[in-house]
């Protein structure tokens, strides 16, 4: 080794004689650089030399910095002895801190820059890479600097590059004077100015004028230079890569950057760059466009996809927000709760459409505003019947759109100002609450969205009044200023709409403020005076808050008109925590009164309390076994009963509250139901029993998920249950997630759910924890799954026999009644003996219940208890325990379900007979069903006599029967409503319509609800009537069909106006996606969804082909037939969101997941039958698109364009797999099936619309696995769509993006 070392030396020291020599004799540089080349050639040195780079630039720096120096070192340059990097790297650390003393030297160095730094393909082809790569790395520190390992040729370009031209910035900096204006930053490259005094002797002491014009050329230069790598199309795509990843580093390179441009003098001196050139170079996010453009109709069908905005310009308004509209309109479905806040899906899907459709902010405000005036409207003729009404309908555009607003403004607010897309100045970034604002003043425009719903109107109207008030002079103090003036007094008459209520909600939420008044328009007219006869004092929210007592009075008016601040909702609560057992009764109903249900600026807060105080916290002198819960029970009962409606469980839903509610009700339900009979005498008189306390608990509990149902009924993948799949201990481990939120995500929405879960109860909670609810819970299960089995010599026995004795005490003595133990039991006749009510706790007679049940239906069986015996005695059972309704229901759907019953005839003598209006609820159903070209044979064939149903239903409808349509009742119809639903559409047809025909003649008001329940029912058994029924959806939507509501297409057609009546006052046909929405709960086998969606949108696409003629001929043709192409890529995007907005809202997350995973893959592999003969390329085209579109917007739906949603940790996995297969197909590792041309337009669309609108995506996916598929994008030439791919990947592929630059663009 030491022979070789001083061989080595022995070597560059000849070199270096003989450079001496040549530059002594004047030699000619290229002569020396031939010579010297063969040389190293000869001695086997590897080219281009390291070890020469340095000994060159040491040579030069500064013994002998002459020109012919130079010259040679250019040579060895252009001869490639010396890698150009290095010798810039090398001369950067040495010419630019002595710059002041050496101006021809920097001159030179500048020179050499811009010869040879941009010649990027050079710079990554060379043999000794990593002996180049690591010499530069240790000139510069350029790993240290940028916490970026410099492992491959690309990444050192980057990190190259960015240092150099952040040098030069520094140095211009430097030579103006300009240093301190950057604060109290660190010089990065610590290159300021040279202060040596020991100056030629040539100088005379001082700079002379020569060197001073030179200096100031140099920093011109400098400046220049700067410009041109900002413009240079190779090196700004390669700097755009230091952009994305060293976010952090450019964020200081542009503050540096603006210092020059707003201060510099150079600048301005400059012929070729101007401050305001290298300003918009630093601030536009140009777009890169390859320099050879196609000109076949696959590129121009290729360029118009891959700018969304482009296309949504082209869709009508509300065409671009279809996939809100459906989301919106679903929520209003009141069979089923959801453990995922409205917010957070309305959220995610407001990102993706705006990602995706292109849209500003003010277009995307403005549309998700008018969706949800489009769902208030459709509320507009409603029909009766046991559903969320209106009420529901304006928490979601009053409370919930509100606060996804809030959220989305809150979010760009919050956020340090983003490191990537620098900014010169503020308002030259887009601000979302100005784009808020500009939205709201728009919307005023669409009249005819903002009708109130009449009941609405005096709120609208109080608004109104309320902006006049305050633009007329009048000091309103706060809006409780309205409990002293009747509306009715005012001196005009003042008109309010929707309008106002939405500027008020905003106001409310620190959106806007009182500016909005004066907007034109806003308001009409003035007050220019208030009544003078206004009393003292009015109980109301303004005396209230003054200190006035809870009065009756005081109560009734509180509970009658809603709270407008946070303020008044937490006095109330406070009182219900701290008061009197008097005031806590009286707080809980103002709670559950007009501010849960219609005080849309703090519902969320009445939420939280209402919530909270559930869970209320032990009383401080609390002592004893029993739980402290039975010390609140009147407080408790208000608050339960307050909270039952429909319309308040399904607010609670839009919140994200069910699981929180779970968590409070399942203490409640154990407290209650474990203490014997016991009640509470109000000062009212009113009597509270422990067993109605525990019923009203237990039945909204068991609202919360479909208890009826086998808990695995709709499995779908290895993700979380959708809503039907729904269980107590999901529930509870929703709960508990919220506990546990560890701020991973930045979902504000989470985030106030967390914060009420741990006021509530700061602790996890498990069914476990809940003995006497688990083991119900248990055997409720087991009844769904099994037969009862035998209960002799148990406990249970003797309150089974105790029950029966109970209920059937009226029944002959001689008639026997036989319990599933084999014993018997009689009852004596006479009146009913309130002695015979057994004195137990609830838990233990639900334990009971379902063996009474079944020795009941047994007895009814076997002709030895009459139907009318058979209902009364189940109806007494429900009236002396409530809850064990819930229980009769699950008894009765597991014994339908079986099919062990005979069926019973429904002759109107032993069982109600449907037959005075079967007939008429059979036509309305055909009427519902043709209106959306849904054909189903067995259904038109006619419903004849006799009519019989299983018996267990059979009882079970003439329960429901013998309750009344009061308050009080409706609380448990609520429970046993959808679930008798269910068992009737489980049953063979005509089951649903004769249990339709027979509530009908009970509650007539309810017979167009109950028509429609039974057209949902066809569906439930019959896949093709659902294939109907989408096929319905995609030709209205697109306009395809002009049979149906309408040929324009759109929401209009697709939702049309919800519910309504003829002239006759009959139900009206609804339109398909309405009926959609409301029938994909029942469907059993939600897997086939995915091939039919597929299906249906390949045969639109065909049918848009059709529509528009042939595929063009002529080379720049951009139209065949009457249509342009681009006006069919827009349906096809249109289609596109239909389909993935009905596969997430129907499966969510486990069905996008095995559409992706599954369902495409293999639909690519097969082949397809197609008819290109009579179509040409276009529909393959188009197939192409529309796949993509439609799965990477279900990717969207299910896991939100960014990863500010808890849903998004499930992405990496299904879109890494995808990705995966695509590349393997590329690759040629496995073999497609489908036409060529639909694959290439697919994958060239997909990964078009992943780098283009959810970039951030591509960083989750495997290196390797990006680096694959960007060779077998190349492969196809599309180079520039791989270095899309491989820019949008991350620090893993930046080396990739800057070696594939390097090739293409230099």
């Amino acid at each position: 080794m030491a022979a070789v070392s001083l061989g080595t030396l022995k070597l560059w020291d000849s070199v270096l004689e003989f450079t001496k020599k040549s530059q002594d004799k004047g030699s000619d540089p290229l002569l020396w650089a031939i010579h010297l080349s063969s040389q190293l050639n000869s001695e086997g040195v590897t080219l281009p030399s390291t070890e020469l780079a340095n000994l060159l630039v040491s040579h030069i720096c500064w013994d002998n910095n002459n020109p012919i120096s130079w010259k040679f070192l250019e040579k060895a340059l252009i001869f490639n002895i010396v890698p150009p990097l290095l010798v810039l790297a090398l001369l950067s650390t040495r010419v630019i801190p002595k710059r002041h003393t050496q101006q021809a030297a920097f001159r030179l160095y500048m020179e050499l820059l811009k010869r040879h730094a941009f010649k990027l393909k050079s710079h990554v082809e060379f043999q000794n890479y990593e002996m180049i790569t690591n010499s530069i790395d240790d000139v510069l520190h350029l790993s240290q600097t940028f916490g970026i390992k410099v492992n491959d040729p690309g990444t050192l370009l980057v990190e190259f590059i960015f240092s150099i031209v952040w040098q030069l910035v520094e140095a211009a900096l430097g030579d103006e004077g300009l240093l301190e204006l950057i604060g109290e930053r660190k010089l990065k490259w610590n290159v300021p100015q040279d202060m040596e005094l020991d100056v030629s002797e040539n100088y005379g002491g001082k700079m002379n004028e020569y060197h001073e014009t030179l200096q100031s050329k140099n920093t011109v230069m400098a400046a220049e230079l700067i410009g041109f790598f900002l413009q240079n199309k190779a090196t700004s795509r390669i700097l755009f890569l230091a952009r994305r990843n060293m976010p952090t580093h450019w964020r200081s390179f542009i503050q540096d950057i603006e210092v020059l441009v707003v201060n510099s003098s150079a600048l301005r001196k400059s012929k070729v760059m101007s401050p305001e050139i290298l300003l918009q170079l630093i601030s536009d996010d140009r777009k890169l466009v390859t320099e050879g453009k196609k000109s076949n109709y696959l590129h121009e069908m290729h360029t118009l996809m891959s700018s969304s905005a482009g296309i949504s310009r082209k869709v009508s308004g509300s065409s671009l927000w279809i996939p809100l509209d459906l989301v919106l309109e679903d929520a209003m479905d009141g069979s089923q709760v959801d453990t995922t806040s409205a917010i957070e899906i309305v959220t995610r899907f407001v990102k993706a459409l705006q990602a995706f459709n292109g849209t500003t902010w003010h277009e995307t405000f403005l549309g998700l505003w008018m969706a949800a005036l489009r769902l208030v409207q459709r509320e507009r003729d409603p029909i009766e019947g046991p559903m969320p009404r209106v009420d529901t309908r304006m928490c979601m555009l009053l409370s919930v759109t509100t606060l996804v607003v809030s959220d989305l403004v809150e979010e760009e607010e919050s956020t340090p100002q983003n490191n990537v897309n620098c900014q010169t100045t503020e308002s030259s970034k887009e601000k979302r609450r100005m784009e808020l604002v500009s939205s709201l003043q728009s919307l005023g425009d669409y009249q005819s969205l903002l009708t109130p719903p009449q009941s609405i109107v005096p709120a609208a109207n109080q608004a109104a009044a309320k902006a006049m008030m305050l633009i007329s002079g009048i000091n309103i103090g706060s809006s409780a200023y309205f409990d002293l003036v009747n509306m009715k007094d005012m001196a005009i008459n003042i008109s309010g709409n929707l309008h106002h209520l939405i500027v008020e909600a905003c106001i409310a939420r620190n959106l806007l403020d009182t500016s909005a008044y004066y907007w034109p328009g806003y308001v009409t007219g003035r007050i220019n005076q208030i009544p003078h006869s206004m009393p003292a004092q009015v109980p109301g929210w303004s005396t209230f808050m003054k200190g006035a007592p809870l009065t009756p009075v005081m109560v009734n008016a509180l509970a009658s008109e809603p709270a407008s601040s946070l303020a008044e909702i937490e006095k109330v609560f406070e009182i219900a925590v701290n008061g009197s057992d008097d005031e806590k009764i009286a707080a809980a109903t103002i709670l559950c009164g007009a501010s849960l249900i219609r005080g849309w600026n703090v519902q969320e807060h009445s939420m939280y309390f209402t919530t909270r105080l559930l869970s209320p916290p032990p009383p401080a002198n609390y002592s004893g076994n029993e739980s402290y819960l039975i010390s609140y029970a009147p407080m408790l009962n208000v608050l339960l009963v307050g909270i039952a409606p429909i319309d308040c469980v399904q607010m609670f839903s839009l919140h994200g509250l069910i699981p929180q509610l779970a968590g409070s009700l399942m203490p409640i339900c154990e407290a209650f139901g474990s203490c014997g009979p016991r009640s509470w005498t109000l000062t009212t008189g009113e009597e509270i029993s422990a067993h109605a306390l525990f019923s009203n608990a237990f039945a909204l509990l068991l609202k919360l998920w479909r208890f009826n149902h086998p808990p695995l009924e709709y499995g779908v993948g290895d993700v979380p249950p959708v809503g039907s799949q729904l269980t107590p201990e999901y529930l509870l481990l929703s709960r508990n997630s919220q506990l546990v939120s560890n701020g991973a995500y930045e979902d504000r929405n989470r985030r106030r759910l967390s914060v009420v879960a741990k006021t509530s109860c700061p602790n996890p909670i498990f069914v476990d924890s809940f003995p006497k609810l688990k083991a119900w819970y248990r055997q409720h299960q087991a009844c769904l799954a099994a037969t009862l089995s035998g209960i002799v010599h148990s406990p249970v026995h003797q309150i089974v026999d105790s029950l029966l004795n109970m209920i059937f005490t009226k029944i002959n003595k001689k008639q026997t009644l036989n319990s599933v133990s084999g014993s018997s039991t009689s009852s004596s006749p006479g009146s009913e003996d309130a002695s015979l009510r057994p004195k137990l706790p609830a838990w233990d007679v639900l334990e009971a219940v379902p063996f009474v049940v079944d020795a009941a239906l047994t007895a009814c069986a076997h002709g030895r208890l009459s139907p009318r015996e058979l209902c009364t005695g189940l109806k007494d059972l429900a009236d002396f325990l409530p809850a064990s309704l819930a229980i009769i229901v699950s008894y009765f759907s597991a014994e339908v379900s079986r099919g062990v019953w005979k069926p019973v005839f429904m002759n109107g003598t032993d069982w109600p007979s449907p037959a005075a209006n079967l007939s008429n609820v059979e036509e309305h159903i055909k009427n519902i069903l043709a209106a959306t070209n849904v054909n189903v044979p067995r259904l038109f064939a006619g419903i004849r006599s006799p009519f019989t149903l299983p018996l267990p239903l059979a009882a079970f409808v003439s329960l429901t029967i013998t309750y009344k349509l009061d308050k009080a009742s409706q609380r448990f119809l609520n429970l046993a409503g959808p679930a008798l639903e269910s068992l009737a559409a489980g049953c063979p047809w005509p089951c649903m319509p004769i249990v339709a025909a027979l509530w009908s003649q009970k509650a007539k008001k309810w017979s167009d609800f109950l028509v429609f329940s039974s057209s949902r029912t066809v569906f439930l058994h019959d896949n093709d009537a659902v294939t109907q029924l989408l096929k319905s959806c995609f030709t209205v939507t697109l306009g395809l069909n002009y049979s149906l509501v309408s040929s324009q297409g759109g929401v209009g057609a697709l939702l049309g106006h919800g519910f309504g009546s003829n002239f006759y006052g009959e139900i009206s046909p609804v339109a398909p996606g309405f009926l959609y929405l409301r029938v994909y709960r029942s469907i059993r086998d939600i897997m086939f969804l995915r091939e039919d969606i597929i299906s249906l949108m390949m045969q639109c696409v065909k049918d848009i082909a059709s529509s528009t003629g042939k595929t063009p001929k002529r080379k720049h043709e951009t139209r065949y037939g009457q249509v342009s192409l681009a006006t069919s890529l827009t349906k096809v995007k249109l289609g596109a969101q239909l389909g993935a907005s009905i596969l997430w809202i129907s499966g969510g997350q486990g069905l996008v997941q095995s559409l992706i995973q599954e369902t495409l893959p293999s639909w690519f592999i097969s082949v397809h039958k197609t008819e290109q003969e009579e179509i040409g390329g276009a529909v393959s085209m188009l197939s192409g698109y529309a796949l993509a579109y439609f799965t990477v917007l279900c990717g969207a739906f299910a896991w939100g364009v960014d990863s500010s949603l808890s849903a998004s940790k499930w992405r990496p996995k299904t879109l890494g797999s995808h990705m995966e297969f695509l590349a393997g197909a590329l690759n040629g590792k496995i073999t497609l099936g489908c036409d060529p041309i639909t694959w290439h337009s697919y994958v060239t669309a997909f990964v078009n619309l992943m780098v283009s609108c959810v970039p951030n995506w591509v960083m989750e996916v495997d290196v390797e696995v990006l680096k694959r598929l960007c060779k077998g994008l190349r492969q196809w030439n599309e180079e520039e769509l791989a270095l899309k791919l491989l820019e949008a990947g991350g620090v893993g592929t930046m080396g990739a993006a800057a070696e594939l630059i390097s090739q293409t663009d230099s």
